[in-house]
């Protein structure tokens, strides 16, 4: 069976991993970044270069994108030389960023009108996830758009669950990085006491992380804070990006989180002092400013 011609734009900390798995499954795969050089690894294994997102959609059967700001993901997808301008009936787009609900349903209705199946499926599980072919992935769209691209889906995840119509999977992301941002003040903090405490981190870890307090975050950022490993799996600057989209959605529907206020102003003065490149983890260093 001849396999479709997959396009993959936004290959980045998590996207490269996510392309590398689709292009060693034996699809043909079509790249574009606006850095050329993140993705030589990939065109070194044999996918080929587009020097648009215009060119790509004339390209590829099925294009999916992880790119940064909801900004970027209109320009990609909406622009004159973006994505569904240039698209043809039958074709299909996954945008895999975290963005906004509002622009997930917008680019399904531009999408419709030309003809083209949309889905926005945001991942979770940060590098290690991307690396290991294991993300969570959160679909909105029509079912059956999301039945058909579940091939694909597999090839780069496991936790793999469609939520509803257009914008739905954007919305469950955001329930996602609520938990995730206070829980990871919690992290930091019991680091922090066992270390006051003069306990041994990871021998607390031992105990703490498979028990009633366990969490992703806990087992997996948690070894890289005792180590101060603070290369980002997920950058903090997008993990505000986030956040802000977030309290923007929960103050429509008029519901307060003050959690999630708490750690985005604790991210927001780290990224100040000059972390934004940083991974999520490095939170603990607030503690030391």
């Amino acid at each position: 069976m001849i396999k479709k011609k997959l396009g993959f734009i936004g290959t980045g900390v998590m996207g490269k991993s996510m392309a590398k798995h689709l292009l060693l499954s034996g699809y043909p795969l079509y790249i574009y970044n606006r850095t050329k050089t993140k993705a030589q690894e990939l065109l070194d294994l044999g996918a080929s270069w587009c020097e648009s997102p215009a060119e790509l959609a004339e390209q590829a059967d099925i294009i999916l994108t992880i790119i940064g700001e909801p900004k970027d993901v209109e320009e990609v997808y909406l622009g004159a030389g973006g994505i569904l301008p240039n698209s043809r009936p039958g074709q299909m787009v996954i945008d895999m960023t975290t963005s906004k609900p509002s622009l997930a349903k917008k680019i399904y209705e531009r999408a419709k009108e030309r003809g083209v199946h949309a889905l926005d499926a945001p991942v979770s599980g940060g590098d290690i996830g991307a690396k290991e072919g294991t993300l969570a992935i959160m679909v909105g769209g029509d079912r059956e758009a999301f039945q058909a691209a579940r091939p694909i889906l597999d090839i780069i995840g496991e936790n793999i669950v469609y939520q509803g119509g257009p914008g739905a999977g954007q919305h469950t992301k955001m329930c996602n990085q609520i938990a995730i941002a206070s829980n990871m003040i919690g992290v930091c903090e019991a680091m922090l006491y066992a270390h006051k405490a003069g306990l041994d981190q990871e021998t607390v870890l031992k105990s703490i992380s498979t028990g009633a307090a366990g969490s992703w975050s806990l087992s997996q950022l948690a070894p890289r804070m005792i180590k101060q490993d603070y290369k980002p799996g997920f950058y903090i600057k997008h993990f505000i990006k986030d956040m802000r989209i977030a309290l923007e959605e929960a103050e429509r529907m008029d519901l307060p989180l003050p959690g999630l206020e708490k750690a985005k102003e604790m991210y927001g003065q780290l990224a100040a002092k000059g972390e934004q490149d940083s991974g999520t983890q490095a939170l603990i260093k607030y503690w030391n400013e």
